[in-house]
């Protein structure tokens, strides 16, 4: 597992446009997800500790967004030839055991990983009501092996401001965790391995 960090994608970058399957091969619009107060990005995976690490937390926030007028998708994005955990057929398997309330897509190609710039997992992007990146980072401070559990304290934060109407987090630190697996010779330019 190599560490990573999010690439911190600029302030006010268009959502990119995708169409995605979810495990079952159900298609999903990412802008057709968006709630009217905006859309939440989560770029995971099944086999990653740091994702592990704040799972407990994911499917409760997925349902208070939801209340709060804003969607939520998770993505993943990983070689499943290096990593056949992260399979849509297991993927089918968290989403159920996790008891995830939003879809849990699956970009083969790993074009919506370049798009985002995402680099590791987890990476959150938060998009307004128009769209526009808000927020991208880390979900709280807690790390695996902390002992503390995951609060997503970071990230709601974010999404309050966002929610309320305020201008987004002037301090947004990036996210740090497994890098994305990438298929062979499709590693981006930020990707240092």
């Amino acid at each position: 597992m190599a560490r990573a960090e999010s690439t911190m994608l600029p302030l006010n970058t268009a959502l990119p446009e995708f169409t995605l399957p979810d495990g079952d091969g159900r298609l999903y619009d990412l802008a057709g997800v968006a709630g009217p107060k905006g859309l939440l990005v989560a770029f995971i995976c099944n086999h990653c500790p740091y994702v592990k690490h704040i799972n407990p937390a994911l499917a409760p926030l997925g349902a208070e967004l939801a209340e709060d007028g804003v969607g939520m998708v998770a993505i993943s994005s990983n070689d499943i030839e290096s990593h056949p955990e992260d399979a849509p057929s297991k993927m089918v398997e968290a989403a159920h055991d996790l008891s995830y309330t939003f879809p849990y897509l699956y970009d083969e190609t790993q074009a919506a990983a370049h798009a985002f710039g995402a680099a590791c997992t987890p990476d959150f992007f938060l998009f307004n009501g128009d769209l526009e990146l808000v927020y991208r980072g880390q979900f709280d401070t807690t790390r695996p092996g902390s002992g503390q559990a995951p609060n997503g304290a970071t990230l709601k934060a974010a999404l309050r401001a966002l929610i309320d109407g305020q201008p987004p987090l002037q301090d947004q630190l990036p996210s740090i965790g497994c890098n994305i697996k990438w298929k062979p010779g499709n590693a981006p330019d930020y990707f240092p391995g």
